[in-house]
């Protein structure tokens, strides 16, 4: 692929410079976001890695993933995500049932209880988001900003 143009001119840019550019963008305004929403504190009783592990779940069909499953989707090790979901289990949060496919396989499934402790959550998140997200950008870019995201994490399976 030719180098491409930079705005206002100046050399033109490699492909592997506009694919660098963009990821440190991306990441910036993620890190940017994310410092925002935890000064905020809206994952309040929780914290925001378990907040993560009840959207995940809320967001399957059956509310409910094999552990490992669930692994690939949050970003913790394994070792790590089973003490969570114990302590979630513990709360009363989540089910730890065993995979009717697989006995040495594990299936995790969120409560009524998590449920609720989950959308009573997201509201408070989703509103910041509408306020910090949906202010900064208008409707045709925020569908873009999604298909594109969506488009890249899809390319990494």
């Amino acid at each position: 692929m030719p180098p491409t143009e930079p705005p206002g001119g100046g050399r033109p840019r490699s492909t592997t410079e506009l694919a660098a550019d963009a990821w440190e963008a991306l990441f910036r305004a993620q890190v940017a976001l994310m410092r925002r929403f935890e000064s905020a504190d809206a994952w309040d009783p929780l914290g925001r890695r378990e907040y993560d592990v009840l959207f995940t779940l809320s967001r399957r069909p059956d509310a409910r993933a094999r552990l490992h499953e669930l692994n690939r989707e949050i970003l913790l090790t394994q070792p790590s995500l089973s003490r969570m979901v114990e302590r979630l289990e513990q709360a009363g949060l989540l089910d730890r049932l065993p995979d009717p496919h697989d006995r040495r396989g594990t299936i995790v499934a969120l409560t009524e209880q998590g449920r609720a402790m989950q959308r009573s959550i997201g509201r408070r998140h989703a509103a910041q988001i509408r306020r910090h997200v949906g202010t900064a950008l208008d409707r045709e870019e925020l569908a873009e900003l999604e298909r594109l995201t969506t488009k890249l994490r899809l390319a990494q399976q």
